[in-house]
Parts: C-alpha cells; structure tokens; sequence
C-alpha cells in the first residue's frame, strides 16, 4: 500500500495541472446534473403540491347561464364537484394595471378545488365588496390585502382581503383571464357558469370531458380545460431548463469519461518501463490495477463531493429561478436521496470507464518489448526521410507542416479515437452555441417565429371598431393594425377545446410564420399550430371540424404555423371566413405591428392615455423571456465542456511529444533547429484539433437542429424554430480551439526540442 500511495502522489506531483481539471470538470457535470434534478423537481411538485392539497378538480367545464350543470354529479367516474359556480368577465384595475379576470362567485369555502390562502383571509359573507385573487393574478397586479380594485366602466370597487394560490391554469395576459373568488352577490352580471369535476381515475379525463359535454350539450359549453393543461403550463420552462441542463450534464459526463480513459491509456504508454519495473518487483496485475483506478476515483470523488457541497450549501443563493429551484428541492421528500445518488452514479461511471482503461495496465508485461527503433547504420526514421526529401527536391514546403501532419495521422486507429474524444465536447459547445442563438433570435426577430404583433388591444365596447381602430392608426409608431377574434371551440370528440383564431382580412392579411405548406388566402382555408395537428391527429391539406357554440366551423388546413401561445393548440384563419358562418361578428381584439426600433412599452403606455380607460393593452408573451437563465445555463455548461476539451488536450500534448522523442536524434541530425523541431509538435497537436473542430461543427449544427426542433414539437409550437451560429462565430470558434490547441503544445515541445542528448538516448532506449 506505501509503495502505491507513493506512486500514485508522484503521479500527481508530475500531473498536477491535469488533475485540476479532472477535479473541476467532475465537479461541473455533477453540479449540471444536481440542478437538473432540482429544476424537474421544481417544475413538478409545487404544482402537484397545491393540486393534492386543495382536491383539485381534474377537469373544469365553463357553460352558458342555462346549462343544467348538476347532472354531471350523476356521471360515471365522478368523484365529487366543485359547483356550479356563476361567473362574470371583467376587467380590473390597481394603481393604473389593468388585467382581465374572471369574477367567480363562491358561496362558501370549496371542498373541490380549495383554494389555498397565501395571506389574508378567505371571504367574508358580512363584507360583499371582499375578494381573494389568485397568486399569479396578484402578482401581475402587484397587488395585496387590503388594496382596492377598480372595475372600469363600472360604479363598484372590490377590495382585496386575500391571495390564494390553486391548481387551475395560472393567470396570462391576453391569453387567460386571472381568477377573483368573490359572494355570490358581487357577481351582478353573470354570463356564464363554471363546474370542476374531480374523477375517480384521472386518466379517464378525455372520456369524462366527452361524457360531460354531451349531457350538457356542444351549444352549451364554452370552454373545458383539464389537470393536464395546467400541470403543463405551471411546469412550463422549468422543465425545459431541467431537460437542458440533464441533456449536456450526461453529454459532458460521457465525455469526461472517454478524456480520463484516453488520459489513463497515454500514461500507460509513457510508463511502460515503470510499469514493468513496479511487476519484477512484485507488484500483481490487480494491484497496478488498482493504482490507476484509485488515483482516478479520487478526483472524481473530489469534484463530486465538492459539488453536492456547492448545490447545498449555496445553491439556494443563487438569484433568479436556479436559487428558487434548489430551495424548493431541498424541501422536497427525494432531496436527500437525489444529492447522494446522482454523484455516486457519476463517480462509478468515471470509474466504470476507468477501469477499462487501467485494465491494460495490468496486461504490461514485466519484462517490457522493446519498440521498433533504428538500428546503428540502418536507414533514417520515415519521419526524417521525408524531411531531407523536401530538401533535396527544393520544395519550399516549411519542414515543420509536413512533419506535423505526418507525426498527427501516422497511426490512425489512435489519432481517431484522439479527435472523437476531443471532438465530442466541441460538438456539445456547438449544440449549446446554437442553442443560445436561438434564444437571440426569438428575442431579436420574433416576427420569424410566429410573433408579428408586438401589442395586443381589447377594447370595452364603448368606442366600437371604427372607433379603435382609427385611435390605434394615429400612432405613428403602429405599422400595421390587424382586427380579430379568438375563441374556445371544442374539438371532434368533444374531449378537448382550442382556440379558433380569426385575425386580418383577405385583403389584409395576417402574416402568420409558416414552417410548412402556404397561407390561408381562399374561403374556410386555415393554419394549424403542431400542439392542434398532434392533438387532431391530422395533418398541412386535412379538412377538420369543430364546434363554436352550437355552430360548426369546417376548415381546410393548408399550412403549419409556429404559434408559441397555447401550446400550439391553436387554428388560425381571416376574420373574413369566420363572418361567413357569423354576419355579425365584431373584432373583440387588434394585433399591433410596431415599426422598427419602436419600444412596445412606450407605444402601450401612449394608447392607454389615448383610450381614457376604454381600452386594454398588453405586450405579446414572448416564450424566450421565460428563458433568460437558460443564458447563464448555457454559459457554465461551455466552461465545464472546455474544461474536459483541455484534459483532452494536454493528454494528447503530452503523447505527441513523449512520441515524437524516437525521432528527435534524426531531426536533429538533418539539420533541424529546436524551433523546427517545437512547431512539428504544434502542427500536430493543431491539426489534431483543426480537424476535431470541422467534425464537431459537421456533426453538431445538424444535431442542434434536430435536438432545438424536437422540443419545439414536443412543445406545441412546431419545428422550424432552430437558429445556428454565424458562420463568423462558428470561424472564431475554431480558430480559438486550434489556436488554444497550438498555444498548449508550445512549451511541452520546446522542452523537449531543448532536452540534452543524454536524455533523448535515454527516452529513446
């Protein structure tokens, strides 16, 4: 064992450098790997938390005033019901923010869909002007107890006397109202009801959902949306963060552990002698074993620990959602179980692949066979022929290049596996450069990933269409104005509702993004989101039918758009085809195109002055701004992935030069300086990397596409959306590889270029 520990620390003293960055690259992937945990952890439990505490309802079905909702109670797979429950459209107001909500009148504390009070106090029979706001309702308003809200239009104010927090989906502006519990009393003008049913088996919500929409009727139901939707939407980009970070943690794991196996094989090969020595003088297989294994296990162990340490002790500190994420991980039941499994399962991979390696230690065989060396007076190296042949035949070739271009591909099976294992932490940095790209792009052109509109505009009814729609044409920062209508319409089957969309006009249409097919310019034609073409199962040229109201609506699909709102469930089509079944259809909404550089911030603030009131105004929802810390994600992971590349790196530094000794005498011989001689060794370290970089960036951009646009068709919104580097970036990329590659391999080669004649006969011998 002493004999061990000392080989093992002089081992380490020789390689110090390189132990570090084990030691760091192990601690980075454990840390990637930790925060995935906590981020699908955070994505999936606070939701379920509030769900399971307050019985949510699997499904909510809004309908008209007259629907005869309390035959649902009677339904098959029908747990208990929370309901119904009249409600009122309104639009609310505290201290100048406005949003839309939904006014719900509650006559006592529900057994079905509890809602759970984050501060305050539930309603008060005695005080009928009492509401409790849902949580993210709240804090769109920045509102708390105590504060008093404005309802527009309207003679009445509310006032504020708790926030609860529920499992139903959460308030979005533009897209779903926020939910106010109020006394039945306060809902004066009720234009509909809504019903929770809470099942027995919740994977029976599809056949619930149907059920319930034919007891009550297709003409009577407005809406449905289940546990699913919900659960879908609360996880939203947490889960993708957690995806990221687990996708590149395992990635940079795999490739940390080909970078040890390919360290622990070129040490082997340089300590073939001590390796033989240690056997003569008793050392077992298992015992040579052992010291490579061990000392290799101890690193990762080190960066492993150092890592779990990092997550627990300050991984709640960090600002934004990471730091939210770990805090609600480590209060989670599996917490203690995930910081114990996911390092140890990292180490014995290290391990796993490690012990491959030093196997073939093992194999040495105490008695070492010698190379193939040159003989006294036989012929010069292959290596030196060359060289003295480019001098005889006048080639103005510099020496050093086609040295180094010999010395880096001479033996292929090893110089293969040295550029993929280098060329796979590239091609990961290349998938997270485009990664990050993509995030640019949505924020610097949204208009190519289906957000043209910048505002969205609902109007009270007081100033009519004309009337708007001549307010908005007198900003002069609004490009373009593009009337329309959204509504629920339930789907074939009746399990499910979407949104029907009617936006512009035939003669002014709306420039949806299409990623397949054409534009809907003829009657009853339409675009489809992914999220709706996965849902109907359909497909760009199908006809589909659905529901609005007790009206069907039959549309051709002709193209695909991306559509980042509602998961994609959404089918678009003109104003004008909607008119055709409805004469009488008003625009409800206008969607904005501003003009180049205008702020949407400023633009909204100046037609909310314009409108008196009479007008609601919002940004449209950009899905990349949920995705900002995914810039710091990608950010660490680069650093932990160039850490590997550079163990990589000086592993292969360090065999191209302990190689390159054989031939140092003929180099020298024909008349080669010590310069010559250092720039053969940094041409074959940068052609090794030049040609890691051009494999990673074939490979990588290719896989980037594919990885970015199965997660935006997993996510509803479509492929199509993937955006790679510019080919500048992509040209410093390479160019800081190889040159990073050349600047590490110049002074090991100098050192050895510069070694005394002694030395070099020794090497050689």
């Amino acid at each position: 064992m002493r004999a061990t520990l000392r080989w093992a620390h002089s081992d380490l003293r020789t390689h110090r450098g390189e132990a570090l960055f084990l030691v760091l690259a192990t601690a980075g992937i454990v840390a990637s790997l930790l925060l995935a945990t906590a981020l699908f952890g955070y994505a999936t439990n606070p939701w379920q938390r509030v769900f399971t505490q307050a019985r949510g309802a699997h499904v909510w079905i809004h309908a008209l005033p007259s629907a005869d909702t309390r035959r649902l109670a009677a339904l098959d797979g029908v747990d208990a019901v929370a309901g119904p429950y009249a409600t009122e459209s309104v639009t609310v107001s505290v201290r100048g923010t406005r949003a839309s909500a939904e006014l719900r009148g509650t006559p006592g504390r529900p057994a079905v869909g509890r809602p759970l009070l984050v501060s305050g106090h539930w309603l008060d029979p005695a005080r009928p002007d009492g509401v409790v706001l849902e949580d993210s309702l709240a804090r769109a308003l920045l509102a708390e107890p105590g504060d008093t809200l404005t309802l527009p239009g309207a003679t009445r104010a509310l006032t504020v006397v708790g926030v609860a927090d529920s499992a139903e989906p959460r308030y979005g502006p533009g897209e779903q109202p926020g939910l106010v519990w109020a006394v039945p009393s306060a809902v004066r003008d009720p234009g509909g009801q809504v019903v929770g049913l809470r099942l027995t088996d919740p994977d029976d919500t599809d056949y619930a959902v149907q059920r319930a929409v034919t007891v009550l009727g297709a003409g009577s139901v407005t809406e449905v949306s289940t546990w699913r939707q919900a659960q879908a939407e609360a996880q939203g980009d947490n889960r993708l963060l957690g995806q990221v970070l687990g996708l590149f943690g395992l990635g940079a794991l795999v490739a940390a552990a080909f970078a040890v196996h390919g360290a622990i094989g070129t040490r082997i090969r340089g300590h073939l002698r001590d390796i033989s020595v240690l056997k003569a003088i008793g050392f077992t297989p298992g015992q040579v074993v052992r010291i490579f294994l061990l000392q290799h296990v101890a690193y990762a162990v080190l960066g492993a620990v150092a890592a779990a340490a990092l997550i627990q002790g300050l991984g709640a500190r960090v600002p934004g959602r990471l730091g939210d994420a770990v805090g609600v991980w480590q209060g989670l039941p599996g917490h203690t179980a995930a910081l114990v499994v996911v390092p140890v399962g990292a180490v014995l991979f290290i391990g796993a692949v490690t012990g491959l390696a030093a196997w073939r230690a093992g194999r040495v065989p105490p008695v070492p066979v010698p190379g193939r060396t040159t003989a006294p007076g036989s012929r010069l190296p292959g290596a030196a022929r060359r060289a003295l042949a480019l001098r005889l035949l006048g080639l103005r070739l510099p020496p050093a290049l086609v040295l180094g271009g010999h010395q880096a591909f001479a033996r292929r099976p090893r110089t293969l596996a040295t550029v993929g294992r280098l060329a796979l932490p590239l091609l990961l940095i290349v998938v997270a450069m485009s990664a990050w790209t993509t995030i640019d792009r949505f924020h610097g052109r949204p208009e190519q990933l289906g957000l043209p509109a910048a505002l969205t505009v609902r109007g009270d009814g007081t100033l009519g269409d004309r009337g708007t729609r001549a307010l908005l044409a007198r900003e002069p920062l609004v490009a373009a104005v593009y009337p329309g209508v959204e509504t629920a319409a339930l789907v074939p089957g009746q399990t499910a509702t979407i949104a029907l969309r009617g936006l512009g006009t035939r003669q002014d249409p709306y420039p949806y993004t299409l990623a397949e097919g054409r534009p809907a310019h003829g009657p009853d034609e339409a675009v489809a989101g992914q999220g709706l073409l996965d849902l109907l199962d359909v497909q760009v040229g199908d006809w589909v039918r659905m529901t609005v109201g007790e009206q069907p609506q039959i549309l051709h699909i002709v193209g695909r758009s991306i559509e980042p709102e509602n998961g994609g469930r959404v089918i678009s089509t003109s104003l004008d085809t909607l008119r055709e079944n409805d004469p009488h259809l008003i625009p409800t909404l206008y969607q904005l195109r501003l003009r180049p550089g205008a702020d949407a911030h400023q633009v909204a603030a100046a037609l909310l002055a314009a409108g008196h009131g009479h007008l609601d105004v919002h940004a449209v929802t950009n899905p990349a701004d949920g995705l900002s810390p995914l810039r710091a994600v990608v950010a660490g992971l680069v650093c932990v992935l160039a850490l590997i590349g550079l163990v990589e790196l000086l592993t292969a530094i360090g065999g191209t030069v302990r190689e390159g000794e054989r031939d140092l005498l003929a180099l020298k011989a024909i008349g080669l300086s010590p310069r010559q001689i250092t720039a053969i060794t940094v041409t074959a370290t940068s052609c090794t990397a030049l040609t890691a970089v051009v494999i990673a960036t074939a490979a990588g951009l290719p896989l980037a596409h594919w990885l970015i646009d199965t997660q935006g068709r997993s996510s509803g919104i479509g492929a199509g959306i993937a955006a790679g580097p510019s080919p500048l970036l992509l040209l410093l990329f390479g160019a800081a590889a190889v040159a990073g590659a050349a600047g590490l391999a110049a002074l090991p080669a100098s050192r050895a270029a510069r070694r005394r004649l002694a030395d070099t006969l020794s090497a050689v011998a």
